[in-house]
């Protein structure tokens, strides 16, 4: 025999989950253990006191009797019964028990003598063990069913609707979600940012009611990006660039106590973030635990309709029965009359179980008018949007609005609390106090370096934010942030009176209006890195004073639409722009900088560059690179730039360069970059680009040079490295002025004596060719300051070098054998001019 503990635990849960139990699902719960404890009761009581007592029917009993006195045996209808006679000590139990048991029957007996009148009825002439035998079997033939086994059937039906009310929570796909849900909602509500936060936004609704009652006078002014006729300077607030705020509404200052925050809960709470970011994102997609609940709903009040149809009507519990069981050659006896003892005790314990039900019913007919009233698929925290000033709040669907539903019916400051949690306000300013009090100024200092250019140099490399401190480096200079996922310059900026330069990788960047008006004012040098155009800062485009401007990210034609005409334009003293990009035609926008604008460059990332017939008004640019834009030919848009001096187009897929010749219209154009192409040859034309000081051929296919390249009188700067050139023609001495020349890596067997003669040589590369031989002019190349020769067949070095008296060892690239050729004292001086040189630096 079980319990009614162990019994009473079917319906217990855990006490977490009882934050998931409206008062309804409670209620029943109490009520199923009224039912459990009536049936065990019952029950108890059946199997202890249970039973009948029968007696045979009075018409019956005279017949038998009569038939007794005459000395013969009753003749009942059916087989004939052979007659008892009683013997001693059954005659006198007869007579006890007939005294006790039998009808009352006025002049029936016989009269006594005796003063004590004895008792008057009817005897039956059964034993004490046949009448045991009676009432077994009539227990079994002639009592209802519903009197037998009520108390097994409510206990069964009490069980039945105990699991339905807590099959949710036992169901695997759903217990392990419940669970998840609790122990995380646990966790929000005690979790020390909770109360930190929702402590910040109380007292910023103190700081705006007192401002509010302090400046009620005065109308609200409103601020935003788009407005440009509005001066920055003249606005006293400091709202951020791109949203509307009031200006009369300050930004509350946190008190000390709430931006302190302790280590380990500040880690705490951004794992509870990252738990409430991924319990979202697994249980919104689903609606299961919803369903779920329904279902077994809808089987408690079809089970309680069952279970009240049939007990009303089928049910039947009397204390008078008849019974006709089949033992008549036994007794003697055909019917019985017989009464049960439990009836009274059982019609009263199925009616209290009856009010149980209807109560219970009712109340299942309300859960399912609760669930259908409204959707439950749909969770809003408008309220707590309205209450705080997490306004990003989102709502919620699926299971984890039904979840958060069910909460509210215990406590709706528990949905209040994880709100918090889903905010990405709140998250961000976690970020912020634990950012700052890891990043300290003294930390910050420690991280500072110089850079190529002698700057004092800050990168900052996946941070959760921009800490306050870095507004304290006020000698900083240049100011390189990547990969952090927001960054807000506040007003302390314009501590940061030496920045000029400002690098942005993957930094969505959001700045205050008093910050901007430093920024624009102050910044000469930014870079922008980014993966959409969508992604660059709007207040980008307002700073006047910038200079160089670099973007470096997805700025394809569909959305060349971003840099809009009235954004260009406001950068009027933007000297440099740089595209690194997959553009498939030059940006129309960039034509408002063409007054001022002076060098342009555009990588792209092998996207071929098709429309270029913006360049053509560019008219003041000096400087154009086109890198890696698949470019066939040499646009012909570049032939309209009078002012062009330097042209690059460096990585392209140039096969041919016969408009060479119209180079002759760009007078001011000194160098010009066509290396890393597909060139084959160099047309005579070039001979007419008398302007040319610098030509950069390498990495092409080009066999030969024309003798009207050598034709240029102001060529300083000839690269023709990393071909496949046989002979560097005699023609070559008429370049006076060359200083630098470069045709290291190709096929030259022999050097022609006129290249000596250009004296104002100060770099000869020679290196990976086939030459065997250098000749002895080479000590006329007295201003000569590097010789490169490794990589050729050389079997000694001419002593004339010692005439070089500009070159030093580390400008002489040769292997150490060709080096050892030398004589001593040619060694010795080279290497004393070397040792003269350092010391003089």
């Amino acid at each position: 025999m079980f319990t009614l503990t162990e019994v009473a635990s079917l319906n217990d849960i855990q006490p977490t989950y009882r934050i998931l139990k409206p008062w309804w699902d409670v209620f029943m719960d109490y009520l199923g253990l009224v039912m459990l404890m009536l049936a065990i009761f019952a029950m108890t009581m059946q199997i202890t006191k249970d039973h009948v007592a029968c007696l045979p029917c009075p018409e019956e009993t005279e017949a038998n009797l009569y038939q007794t006195q005459k000395g013969s045996s009753p003749t009942p209808a059916g087989a004939p019964v052979t007659p008892t006679v009683p013997s001693g000590a059954t005659a006198q139990f007869n007579k006890a028990i007939t005294g006790i048991l039998m009808t009352h029957r006025p002049g029936t007996a016989e009269q006594k003598t005796d003063p004590q009148p004895e008792p008057r009825g009817v005897k039956t002439n059964l034993d004490f063990q046949q009448y045991v035998f009676i009432n077994q079997m009539c227990y079994h033939d002639a009592l209802p069913w519903s009197s037998k086994y009520f108390p097994y059937l409510t206990l069964i039906h009490t069980l039945i609707l105990m699991v339905s009310s807590n099959f949710w929570f036992k169901y695997p796909k759903t217990s392990s979600k419940i669970e998840h849900f609790v122990s995380i909602l646990g966790r929000c509500f005690e979790s020390p940012w909770t109360t930190k936060a929702l402590s910040e936004t109380a007292c910023e609704d103190s700081e705006e009611n007192k401002q509010r009652l302090t400046g009620s006078s005065s109308g609200p002014k409103q601020v935003s990006l788009e407005g440009k006729d509005e001066s920055p300077d003249t606005n006293p607030s400091t709202p951020m660039l791109g949203v509307k705020v009031s200006a009369d509404k300050p930004i509350a200052e946190v008190p000390s106590s709430m931006t302190i925050l302790d280590k380990k809960d500040g880690e705490q709470a951004k794992a509870l973030f990252e738990k409430v970011r991924k319990f979202r994102a697994h249980v919104e997609d689903s609606d299961f635990i919803y369903r779920l609940y329904v279902a077994q709903t809808s089987v408690k009040t079809v089970k309680f309709i069952l279970i009240l149809s049939y007990t009303s009507t089928l049910v039947r519990i009397e204390f008078k029965h008849y019974c006709e069981p089949d033992i008549e050659q036994l007794t003697g006896y055909k019917k019985f009359y017989c009464t049960h003892n439990m009836a009274f005790m059982l019609h009263k314990l199925l009616f209290t179980y009856i009010v149980l039900i209807i109560i219970y019913g009712m109340t299942c007919l309300y859960s399912l008018f609760w669930v259908f009233r409204r959707p439950l698929k749909e969770y809003s925290f408008e309220k707590v949007r309205e209450e705080s000033s997490f306004s990003d709040i989102p709502d919620v669907k699926n299971d984890f609005a039904f979840l958060l539903h069910m909460v509210d019916q215990y406590d709706q400051l528990y949905s209040k609390r994880f709100g918090v949690f889903l905010s990405e306000v709140s998250e961000n300013k976690l970020r912020e106090i634990s950012l700052n009090h890891e990043w300290t100024f003294e930390k910050l200092k420690q991280h500072v370096t110089r850079n190529a250019h002698d700057q004092q140099e800050l990168h900052l490399f996946m941070l959760s934010g921009l800490p306050n401190a870095v507004f304290d480096l006020t000698d900083l200079e240049v100011l390189k942030l990547e990969l952090i996922p927001e960054v807000r310059f506040s007003a302390k900026v314009s501590q940061m009176t030496s920045m000029q330069e400002l690098h942005l990788c993957h930094c969505p960047a959001k700045v205050e209006q008093t910050g901007f008006a430093f920024l624009r004012d102050h910044l000469r040098r930014l870079h922008v890195k980014f993966t959409d155009v969508a992604e660059i800062p709007p207040w980008v485009y307002l700073l006047r004073s910038l200079k160089e401007l670099y973007l470096m990210g997805n700025l394809n034609s569909e959305n060349n639409k971003m840099i809009g005409l009235e954004s260009m334009r406001d950068l009027r003293h933007l000297k440099t722009l740089c595209l690194k990009s997959n553009l498939t035609k030059m940006p129309t926008n960039i034509t408002e900088l063409s007054p001022h604008l002076l060098r342009l460059v555009v990588h792209n990332d092998g996207t071929k560059l098709l429309v270029l017939n913006s360049l053509k008004k560019m008219t003041s640019l000096i400087e154009l690179e086109l890198y890696n834009c698949e470019l066939e030919r040499i646009p012909h848009a570049i032939f309209s730039l009078t002012n062009l001096q330097e042209l690059d187009l460096k990585s392209n897929n140039i096969r041919t360069i016969e408009e060479i010749i119209s180079f002759q219209h760009l007078r001011r154009l000194t160098c010009l970059k066509l290396w890393h192409n597909k060139i084959i040859t160099i047309p005579a034309s070039i001979g007419h680009v008398k302007s040319l000081e610098s030509l950069h051929l390498s990495h092409n296919k080009l066999e030969s040079l024309p003798s009207a390249l050598f034709t240029l009188p102001k060529l300083r700067h000839l690269d023709v490295a990393h071909n496949s050139i046989t002979v560097l023609p005699p023609d070559v001495g008429l370049l006076n002025n060359l200083q630098h020349l470069a045709i290291n890596s190709n096929k030259l067997e022999a050097l022609p004596k006129p290249l000596f003669r250009c004296t104002k040589l100060k770099v000869l590369c020679l290196g990976h060719n086939a030459l065997t031989s250098l000749p002895e002019t080479v000590g006329q190349l007295v201003q000569l300051t590097q010789l490169e020769l490794r990589g050729n067949c050389l079997d000694r070095l001419p002593v004339q070098l010692g005439s070089c008296r500009l070159l030093q060892k580390n400008g002489l690239i040769v292997e150490d054998h060709l080096f050892d050729t030398l004589p001593v004292e040619v060694k010795e001086s080279i290497s004393r001019e070397t040792n003269v040189s350092f010391s003089g630096l």
